[in-house]
């Protein structure tokens, strides 16, 4: 299959010029054609696939400013170049802040005309990947891919959804680890328009403390030893969209009193520079600590807690929204069908029990680890418990095996509410069954002939 050949519409009312301006763009190798008015043009941008319009500014009825503003109604992406014979300034910069992609004056000599074709064209190709993309990138990442059937994710969502009007608000996305600050992250720069270059993430535990100063805001030639040549930083591979300061919470606090400054004064300097950068970007931040706590420590800024907490967004823990687990679990096989190109039936009823009746410490990233795992051991049959790996909660349990003694530490919590025997037999009757279960993955007749009890007994 060749390349396309690109395909170039003129529109000038004056004949002469028209037909000579068209011999010019042929001789170039680009296909031509020809409109003496707007009313005509507009229709040949319907009916064609233009890849560049060249307009005359001034003509009688419809001008070509006014030209372009309907056709990008049709085609929002085509590009425009608008000619004129009286050229002022006034003129270009009108032009230009209508969407032109260049304003030049009559006539053009073929290699003006060859270079600013090129251009054009290449500008084309260009934001029409940029669009490709930004839709790709919106169907990935937008708020409707957040599956949820719980009221306290929904107000997450609402609150989220609304901050995308408002760009230069500093958002805090607040939850444990893996329960998808990145996503809502994701969501929010792609609500506000945001293409996927343009989004930029960056764990601040990550990074050793003495790198990470260079890596957010860059540095000059000469600026520390090793720096043998300038290098951008995260802010400026952010401009014009969204940069996530994850884990916010590890941030030393010397580049805090830095952000701080970011944030309050919309500027930064690359490290060895004292030229001011503007800040054209929004700033979100993550943490999954306790960033009040963390200030009467004196371990986090309280000046830049207040500045970054205008806006704070608490995703729920998993286990706080039990009601997600199945549409999440669906979720994850749709995708894992096409990545691993398997069949995936579902999940068996069992093993779905076994996935809800677990905590997840790990939250949703842990989920969809558990189920890639899943998918891959699994045949074209449904995911049974033996397929589900789970790991013990890194949090203390109230039953910690002993993996050298095979022995069991009873550790039991006495309700302050409740000090009778039964209620704490049962209390504790329960989560020995849940830990058993566990240790079973889900077999319930494994784990009553563990426990040594009637299978009856320990359905019920």
């Amino acid at each position: 299959m060749g390349i396309k050949n690109p395909l170039i519409l003129l529109v000038d009312d004056e004949e002469v010029f028209l037909l000579a301006f068209k011999n010019q763009v042929l001789r170039l190798g680009y296909q031509v054609i020809t409109a003496s008015d707007a009313e005509s043009a507009l229709s040949l941008v319907d009916s064609h696939p233009v890849d560049l319009v060249i307009t005359d500014l001034n003509m009688p009825g419809m001008d070509g400013i006014e030209l372009m503003r309907k056709a990008k109604l049709q085609s929002p992406n085509l590009t425009f170049i608008v000619l004129t014979a009286r050229g002022s300034v006034e003129s270009a910069v009108d032009a230009v802040r209508s969407g032109a992609f260049d304003f030049l004056e009559k006539p053009l000599t073929p290699q003006t005309l060859d270079i600013i074709l090129k251009r054009a064209l290449e500008f084309g190709r260009i934001s029409g990947e940029n669009e490709h993309l930004r839709e790709h990138f919106s169907d990935q990442y937008s708020f409707q891919n957040i599956v949820t059937n719980s009221p306290l994710m929904r107000q997450a969502l609402e609150v989220a959804a609304h901050i995308t009007t408002s760009p230069q608000t500093t958002v805090s996305l607040l939850g444990e680890s893996g329960v998808g600050k990145e996503v809502f992250a994701r969501a929010i720069h792609v609500g506000s328009g945001g293409l996927p270059g343009n989004f930029v993430g960056v764990n601040c535990a990550a990074i050793p403390e003495s790198l990470l100063e260079s890596e957010l805001f860059g540095h000059t030639k000469g600026a520390f030893t090793g720096a043998d040549k300038e290098r951008d930083g995260k802010f400026s591979l952010a401009s014009g969209g969204t940069i996530l300061l994850d884990e916010i919470g590890d941030m030393p606090l010397q580049l805090q009193a830095k952000l701080l400054r970011v944030l309050e004064e919309r500027v930064y300097e690359k490290t060895g520079s004292n030229r001011q950068i503007p800040v054209d970007f929004r700033v979100i931040v993550a943490t999954h600590r306790d960033l009040a706590e963390q200030v009467k420590l004196g371990r986090f800024r309280e000046d830049l807690f207040y500045r970054i907490n205008v806006v704070p967004i608490t995703i729920p823990p998993l286990r706080k929204r039990k009601e997600d687990i199945p549409l999440l679990v669906d979720h994850f096989l749709k995708l894992l069908r096409k990545h691993l190109g398997k069949a995936l039936p579902g999940v068996a009823q069992q093993a779905m029990e076994l996935i809800t009746a677990y905590d997840w410490p790990g939250n949703v990233r842990e989920l969809r680890n558990v189920l890639e795992y899943a998918a891959i051991m699994v045949g074209d049959e449904l995911i049974k418990p033996g397929h589900i790996r789970l790991s013990p909660s890194p949090s203390p349990s109230p039953l910690a095996t002993d993996s050298d003694t095979d022995a069991v530490d009873y550790q039991v919590r006495i309700p302050l509410g409740d000090l009778s025997l039964s209620a704490i037999v049962d209390d504790f009757t329960g989560k020995v069954l849940e830990i058993t279960l566990q240790r079973c993955h889900g077999n319930k007749r494994k784990a009553a002939d563990l426990l040594k009890v009637n299978r009856k007994i320990f359905y019920r």
